[in-house]
């Protein structure tokens, strides 16, 4: 079950279910997964703005800046 969800300023989505694991197949551009994510995320799933971080050197893999801008699901 959808428990958290992540939308990025480039577009991208994330979406964890509620044992923290991703669920990649919700993931993606947000213009293609969008639809498919309201229609299943059920009314306890948060949804947040996100912000990447810029990659250093140590750490070849993109991370994002926590805090999450928790935004409501109309809005997200």
């Amino acid at each position: 079950m959808i428990n958290k969800v992540i939308r990025f300023q480039d577009g991208m989505v994330l979406v964890f279910d509620e044992k923290r694991e991703q669920m990649p197949e919700l993931q993606g551009r947000y213009e293609q997964v969008r639809v498919k994510i309201l229609a299943r995320a059920p009314r306890s799933a948060k949804f947040f703005h996100g912000t990447w971080a810029k990659s250093t050197p140590e750490h070849l893999k993109a991370k994002f800046v926590e805090p999450l801008s928790p935004v409501l699901r109309k809005e997200w």
